[in-house]
């Protein structure tokens, strides 16, 4: 059985979604496809005392990575990507060129970003470390406003054309 709550945060109204004591989702009230509670699940807070204490954690500044058991659902292309995702650093930017990179795929760079855009635990999953490889900021799943509060919060500086002060991981 799914379970499912809303949290409030600095990026606005989130809705928390896990099955079995592991994390299948995060999904924006606002953004392309604002979130709605899952109809196969019940709305509980119990289950997500420990996600939303490390949310909060890393909206107030005092946490750089997460300790959480995910469990999000894809294709194992997607499941190659999110994976590639968790090893970008707090603090840093890479371009979707990294990416496929770093998956071993260099020619994959439009289905990096298509995957990248079907995260379903964005923030956890760190999505919005990723960038146009010219430093310019790119789409968002909840709304560019928050991929830039999300870089802004990690000292990822915007500069007023929109492009990124980045440096790419190694």
């Amino acid at each position: 059985m799914k379970h499912w709550c809303r949290m409030k945060s600095l990026i606005g109204d989130l809705i928390v979604v896990e099955q079995d004591g592991k994390l299948l989702e995060i999904g924006f009230s606002t953004g392309r496809r604002p979130a709605k509670p899952p109809a196969d699940g019940s709305e509980s807070a119990a289950p997500f005392e420990d996600v939303i204490r490390q949310l909060e954690e890393y909206f107030a500044g005092t946490r750089m990575v997460f300790d959480l058991p995910l469990a999000p659902q894809g294709t194992a292309f997607q499941l190659r990507v999110w994976k590639a995702l968790l090893e970008i650093p707090f603090g840093r930017a890479v371009s979707y060129s990294d990416i496929a990179n770093a998956i071993g795929n260099p020619k994959a760079v439009r289905a990096v970003g298509l995957a990248n855009g079907r995260n379903p635990i964005p923030v956890v999953i760190p999505c919005h470390r990723v960038i146009g490889k010219d430093g310019s900021l790119t789409g968002y799943g909840g709304g560019l406003p928050i991929k830039e509060k999300l870089l802004a919060l990690e000292g990822i500086a915007t500069d007023t054309r929109g492009r990124k002060n980045f440096a790419l991981f190694e």
